[in-house]
């Protein structure tokens, strides 16, 4: 992993050096992969003969998948305001602990209203990972080096749906899709108590940090933070309250709920999408399924390296999004039988949407005092997960009911499109002159 150069108005890059960056990325890039790992295995299982075996329909298993953000919307909030007031790590701890026991859960199950159950759950317990992950990165790392730092962490969700599409396939053909699903969720209940052991709230409580670095850190972030308040106002209202009355929060809301219809459209139907297009086996479903998350991720570390040396956050996500609106557009036009030009579009719209997240998050804790920031985080997010549990129900419900997936590209082109207009919308504060 390349180490990126550290900047900062206090530090010296031998001060805010490679540590951080060694101990904390890998660790919170393993966490937020076994989340979505968790989360993404259900669409490989619905094409690998879990559909047949329980006489689930399109629409029904559309239902199954987005039951998970029903739960993962109601809880982001709360969970969030728990990691910035108590503990990111006891959150994450726990959280962890219980997705993995309900994701080897979810192998045993063959009622469909206790699969939704268990979806839901699942839902509830993973909600706050990835906004207390985004929290955690802003108190250790600075705005030159959030973006990057951001996109290693999202690298976790096209990284796993990379392998998790090629080796679950194979899984399912060696087991079965029950044994798949209590297989992935063994390794959650292991790095539970990894996570817990390695991983500190704050530079301040790290003892494995050299003194200089994290003096140099603490002072770095404290330097913004004193200058992002010459640009917002500060009120003794509830961080939620002043969210909810910044009008950038509801924007980018709006915007994300757009997006992730597109992205988690895309994410659990694709193999099911591929599977019926090419009438290849479920082992060569997983590997083209997964082709175009490795594209996905040299875009998503290039796009945030280019975010981070602008610091210029919006112009890094919205063209890619347009982009990711034209190529399923192209889908549609292409049609269902004509599935080998169809699929390289599909490609070019999993690069397009996956290669915004960096410089996305990285701009939210950007635009708000760190007080405010974790909860907008989480709003944005809740926001995400009404998106994703649109994009996997309506998907699921168009295809069966055109019997083909024409009309679903054509919903995921005008939802990619109309949260790359709306993300225009968004005003970065000036900072004011004395």
């Amino acid at each position: 992993m390349e180490s990126p150069p550290a900047t900062s108005t206090t530090g010296t890059a031998a001060q805010l050096g490679r540590q951080r960056w060694l101990r904390l990325i890998p660790i919170v890039f393993v966490t937020y992969s076994l989340a979505y790992l968790d989360r993404s295995n259900f669409s490989i299982a619905a094409a690998g003969g879990m559909s047949e075996d329980l006489g689930i329909t399109s629409s029904t298993s559309g239902l199954i998948a987005a039951s998970f953000f029903a739960g993962y919307f109601l809880l982001q909030v709360p969970g969030v305001l728990y990691a910035d007031r108590r503990s990111v790590r006891d959150l994450i701890f726990w959280s962890v602990l219980a997705w993995g026991a309900l994701a080897t859960l979810q192998g045993l199950l063959s009622s469909v209203p206790l699969l939704i159950v268990v979806r839901f759950l699942l839902g509830a317990v993973e909600a706050a990972v990835l906004p207390a992950l985004v929290v955690l990165l802003a108190r250790w790392f600075t705005k030159a080096e959030r973006g990057r730092a951001n996109a290693f962490l999202i690298l976790g969700n096209p990284v796993t749906v990379m392998w998790l599409s090629a080796a679950s396939g194979y899984l399912i053909e060696a087991t079965s899709w029950r044994g798949m699903f209590i297989i992935e969720g063994v390794p959650a209940l292991i790095w539970a108590f990894y996570f817990r052991a390695q991983v500190r709230d704050r530079p301040a409580d790290a003892t494995w940090l050299a003194p200089a670095e994290r003096e140099a850190v603490d002072a770095a972030i404290a330097n913004e933070q004193a200058e992002l308040a010459t640009t917002t106002e500060t009120t003794g209202r509830h961080p939620l309250i002043d969210a909810l009355r910044t009008p950038a929060v509801l924007v980018l809301s709006a915007q994300y709920l757009l997006w992730s219809v597109g992205v988690y459209g895309f994410v659990f139907w694709l193999p099911s999408i591929v599977k019926a297009g090419s009438s290849a086996g479920i082992g060569a479903t997983g590997l083209l399924s997964a082709v175009p998350y490795a594209f996905a991720v040299v875009a998503m570390l290039l796009n945030s390296r280019s975010s981070d040396r602008s610091r210029r956050r919006i112009r890094y996500v919205w063209p890619w999004l347009l982009a990711g609106a034209v190529t399923f557009y192209g889908s549609y036009l292409a049609g269902h039988d004509a599935f080998w030009l169809s699929f390289p579009l599909l490609v070019l719209a999993g690069i397009a949407m996956y290669a915004p997240y960096g410089p996305f998050f990285a701009m939210i804790p950007e635009l708000l005092p760190r007080r405010t920031a974790g909860v907008a985080v989480a709003l944005v997010n809740a926001a995400g997960a009404l998106g994703g549990f649109l994009g996997t129900y309506l998907v699921g419900w168009l295809r069966t009911a055109t019997g083909t997936d024409a009309a679903a590209f054509l919903m995921l082109a005008g939802t990619m499109a109309a949260s790359a207009l709306v993300l225009l919308a968004v005003r970065t504060p000036k900072r004011k002159v004395a």
